[in-house]
């Protein structure tokens, strides 16, 4: 099932996400421009989270500029579906999110979000020397708020039927729901695999955690609020 838009229309355009959605593309097409592997290695080494090296920071037996990975590793991907599909989800989710929270604080919440997902997934493997990279624990975030603040909206998606395609409307709780029960347990499948991250190079543990932390989130920033996005910022 692929979500092609949530069906809870916002009043307003959505410049946040639409801007976000630009600057990871962007910084893609970036990635695309290296010459040679060894040089989009580099750079991955450089601007994604390398666990070992964010531990060592940590202990201070680093430069605490690694910390600043926590942000840029949101804006990296590793290929055309993994940027496809992050992209997909925060354009589904991400405009009624904004609208709710208000410019300013959806930033605060999105960003937040990816750094907390991150270390999520860092407490699991901190002496890995594979760079995580990828906006997917901060889409999480907004997939969990918005299980949250709408769980009675429905998703339009797009369902294959053998050599047919069709459109289901799915109701935000399953759909957001079964996601998160999937990564979950995915997540734990990935504990006796003896690798730093799951099947696939998937940081599971950064999905289910940044969809938690965006439960959390969300309601201190004023997610629940029914006073109406006019009042944001």
């Amino acid at each position: 099932m692929v979500p092609l838009r949530d069906e809870n229309p916002t009043q307003t355009t959505p410049h946040v996400t639409y801007t976000l959605i630009l600057i990871n593309v962007l910084i893609f097409l970036y990635e695309l421009s290296l010459p040679s592997s060894a040089q989009l290695q580099q750079f991955f080494d450089t601007w994604a989270i390398v666990p070992e090296q964010l531990t060592a920071s940590f202990a201070g037996q680093a430069s605490p500029q690694e910390w600043f990975t926590l942000i840029t590793s949101q804006f990296l991907h590793g290929g055309i579906l993994h940027i496809g599909g992050n992209m997909l989800y925060l354009w589904v989710f991400g405009n009624n999110i904004e609208e709710q929270l208000g410019k300013g604080r959806f930033v605060i919440f999105y960003l937040g979000c990816g750094v907390l997902a991150a270390l999520a997934q860092w407490i699991f493997a901190p002496l890995s020397a594979v760079p995580t990279l990828g906006a997917s624990g901060a889409i999480a975030g907004v997939m969990g708020a918005y299980i949250l603040r709408f769980p009675r909206a429905y998703i339009l998606t797009l369902l294959p039927l053998f050599f047919f395609i069709t459109t289901v409307r799915v109701p935000a709780l399953f759909f957001l729901g079964f996601w998160f029960v999937q990564q979950a347990l995915y997540g734990l499948a990935s504990l006796g695999a003896n690798a730093d991250v799951g099947a696939g190079g998937v940081a599971y543990w950064a999905h289910a955690g940044g969809f938690v932390f965006g439960i959390i989130l969300g309601p201190l920033l004023g997610l629940m609020d029914t006073k109406g996005p006019s009042r944001r910022y």
